[in-house]
C-alpha cells in the first residue's frame, strides 16, 4: 500500500505564507506526477499545482506567481510554498501522486487533506 501524509496547514493572516509538505510512503517503485489540489465547501476539487518527476511544474492561473511547487524525489516528498495568501485561498488542500508500486501497478493516491485558513 502507498500513503500520502500532508502537513503544514493552519491559520495564517492575509499576506502571510505557509509551506505544505506531503510525504509518500509504502511499496513505492516510482512516482510520476505529484501535485496539490484544493477544495472549498460546495465546490469541486481544483488543481492548484503539479510537478513531474523531472521538475516541470504547472499552476492554476489563480496562483501563478504566488505559489511555488517543488519536490524531492529521494524523499518522495512534494512541497507547496504559498505566499501573499488571501482569504480566498482558504480551503482544504489535498496532495496527489501518480504512483507505480513495487508490483509495477500504476494508480493515483490522495492524501487526507490539510486545512489552510487565511484570515482577513
Amino acid at each position: 500500500q502507498v500513503q500520502l501524509v500532508e502537513s503544514g496547514g493552519g491559520l495564517v493572516q492575509a499576506g502571510g505564507s505557509l509551506i505544505l509538505s506531503c510525504v509518500a510512503s509504502g511499496s513505492i517503485f516510482s512516482i510520476n506526477a505529484m501535485g496539490w489540489y484544493r477544495q472549498t465547501p460546495g465546490n469541486q476539487r481544483e488543481l492548484v499545482a503539479s510537478i513531474t518527476r523531472s521538475g516541470s511544474a504547472r499552476y492554476a492561473d489563480s496562483v501563478k506567481g504566488q505559489f511555488s511547487i517543488s519536490r524531492d524525489n529521494a524523499k518522495n516528498t512534494v512541497y507547496l510554498q504559498m505566499t501573499s495568501l488571501k482569504p480566498e485561498d482558504t480551503a482544504v488542500y489535498y496532495c496527489h501522486a501518480d504512483v507505480i508500486n513495487t508490483a509495477r501497478a500504476q494508480f493515483v493516491v490522495w492524501g487526507q487533506g490539510t486545512l489552510v485558513t487565511v484570515s482577513s
